[in-house]
């Protein structure tokens, strides 16, 4: 069985170390790490991730234009993308059924169990 590509964009890197291990760990996923958001577009073209994991509040960019850049972009438009940020509780996203704004999200902190259970659901 071939590993699904996960790609994480957040400037934090002890949380994408974490979040990278406990993934790889379960044998099923090929995880690779971007900490700086400016960096986000190359990587994931050069990557080719199967679901990208990305932070909306980082230091050099934002990550809604990040993800507006991947829409554009005919390599990345079909590449799903589940926010992954402190800035909704989880009360708000369960409230919601996961979806904001039309965007799948994932509250921090995070659960691996609730990661692998976003990626199985929206991933390619």
């Amino acid at each position: 069985m071939e590993k699904k590509k996960i790609l994480i964009v957040d400037d934090e890197e002890g949380f994408t170390q974490m979040v990278k291990l406990n993934l790889e760990e379960t044998g099923k996923y090929e995880v690779i790490v971007e900490n700086k958001g400016k960096e986000a577009i190359f990587t994931a073209k050069k990557f080719k991730p199967d679901l990208i994991f990305l932070d909306i509040v980082m230091p050099d960019t934002d990550g809604g234009e990040i993800m507006q850049k991947m829409h554009s972009d005919e390599d990345l438009k079909d590449t799903p993308v589940v926010f992954l940020t402190a800035l909704v509780t989880e009360k708000e996203v369960k409230s919601q059924e996961g979806i904001i704004a039309g965007h799948p999200f994932l509250a921090k902190p995070v659960t691996t169990q609730q990661l692998i259970e976003c990626i199985e659901k929206y991933s390619r």
